[in-house]
């Protein structure tokens, strides 16, 4: 091995070497074999207390081997791309997937890829710009209110180029940016203290602070952490619920999109396997799954298997049409990938999941539906949450929301959390609004420990009962 071949990078791998290395993965037999190449750069800076705290950067290089045959799918991976290396990583996975079936890889050439977004990324700036957006996002936020304790500003990027040559001769390649701004912020006031959080972000470069300064996240933090202060402790019980539009589809992504991915469909342990063409929502409920959206956090020019991610329609006017597939599961079930392969990093297996998960628009003004509720929950923001993939039983808290009194909305509350079953709730979804909007930047989905980027969205709408847990009255 030459001196210097471990610190080669994907770059430097040529084709004649991609085929050499899905020829070795395939040698023990296998229907399908690829390889994801990865070269991810990071930084982030954390400021807190006026302090920057942290300042870090990393950098990880690497090649992800899969053989596939029937169910059993062959995977190695290795941080090395000297040949010695790479090659114990494709005989691995060969071994693991060995099988008296064997397909001949097929020559590999480049493909075209459509581009959703532009190669850059917030790392392009010196750091001392970096560090004047955190610093603008504090003062703005202590400016906000003199109740406002401590604040903390954390801005992350990373650009991660790949390329991904599989045995039916594909070959592309993407660099992928990704930025997140997110500010946190404690209130206090005679002893209660509140917290308030926002953020944004997406696959673009410094331009996205021209329409969405730090400034914007920070007084919305404070906002949150304020009007926190002087909320009462939720009620508890069924009650008509209305979730406000954008960050509250993240209950739409974990209660229901989850169940829509094709393995858990494929091994029937979802809530909606084997109800294809069903009815599992009410009237006018459509929900689908669109990695092709310019610019969004959830968006990819390819997926982690080289598919081209697309619009895919999963539920409409309240019929199952669609699951969430990548190439194994789309394989083994006969239908057609969606483009929805992902993996964390080359050191993880592919596997289905969502992009940008959002409910289509209705046509119902978003007042008239809050003044249709007597009394009943407003949850304009949601925290951590819960969901049970077989019965579909969720557990969300909304670390913002307020009572509705009498159509209008009414004082905040603090610890609501809403307890209720995925495709139960949707056939209870009675008023939907003309006001869809998606995230402003900031999901992050985990599943089989990887976590990777995703977006959500919603328009108001109206759940004729959700239950409710809080303090009962």
């Amino acid at each position: 091995m030459m001196a210097d071949e471990r610190s080669r990078t994907p770059a430097d791998v040529d084709v004649p070497e991609m085929e050499r290395l899905l020829s070795l993965a395939l040698a023990r037999g296998g229907s399908f074999a690829d390889l994801y190449f990865e070269h991810h750069r990071t930084s982030s800076i954390l400021l807190e207390e006026g302090i920057i705290r942290t300042a870090s950067a990393g950098l990880t290089c690497g090649l992800g081997v899969r053989v596939v045959t029937g169910e059993r799918t062959g995977y190695a991976y290795t941080d090395d791309l000297s040949w010695p290396a790479m090659a114990r990583a494709a005989q691995t996975a060969a071994h693991i997937a060995s099988d008296n079936r064997r397909v001949e890889p097929q020559p590999v050439s480049p493909a075209p890829v459509e581009r959703r977004y532009a190669p850059a990324a917030i790392g392009g700036l010196d750091l001392t710009a970096r560090i004047a957006l955190v610093q603008r996002a504090e003062r703005a936020a202590h400016a906000y209110d003199p109740r406002v304790e401590k604040v903390v500003v954390t801005l992350a990027d990373e650009t991660k180029k790949v390329r991904i040559a599989n045995s039916a001769g594909v070959l592309v390649e993407d660099t992928q940016p990704l930025f997140s701004i997110r500010v946190s912020v404690i209130a206090s006031e005679n002893g209660v203290r509140r917290e308030g959080g926002a953020g944004g972000g997406g696959r673009q470069g410094p331009e996205f602070f021209e329409d969405h300064p730090p400034e914007h996240f920070a007084r919305e933090a404070a906002r949150m952490a304020i009007t926190l202060l002087g909320a009462k402790a939720a009620p508890a019980g069924p009650m008509p619920v209305v979730l406000a539009p954008g960050w509250p589809g993240i209950l739409l992504h974990e209660a229901v999109g989850h169940g829509l991915e094709g393995d858990f469909n494929r091994k029937g342990t979802s809530a909606f396997s084997g109800r294809m063409g069903q009815r599992v929502a009410a009237p006018g409920v459509s929900v689908v799954d669109d990695g092709s959206i310019p610019d969004r956090r959830g968006s990819l020019n390819v997926d982690d298997e080289g598919n081209v991610p697309a619009r895919t329609v999963l539920i409409e006017d309240g019929i199952l049409r669609g699951y969430l597939q990548d190439r194994l599961n789309s394989g083994l079930m006969g239908m057609a990938a969606t483009g929805n392969g992902r993996r964390q990093g080359y050191a993880s297996i592919p596997i289905p999941r969502m992009t940008n998960t959002f409910m289509l628009a209705g046509q119902d003004d978003p007042a008239d539906i809050i003044r249709s509720v007597p009394r009943g929950l407003y949850a304009k923001h949601f925290g951590g949450g819960q969901v049970d993939i077989t019965s579909g039983k969720f557990v969300f808290s909304a670390t913002e929301a307020y009572l509705i009194e009498d159509g209008r909305i009414g004082p905040p509350v603090v610890g609501a959390t809403l307890i209720g079953n995925g495709p139960d709730i949707l056939t209870k979804v009675t008023r939907i609004g003309h006001d869809l909007q998606l995230d402003e930047g900031v999901g992050v989905c985990s599943k089989a420990g990887q976590h990777i980027p995703v977006g959500v969205g919603l328009p108001t709408i109206l759940v004729s009962e959700i239950t409710v847990g809080g303090t009962r009255q």
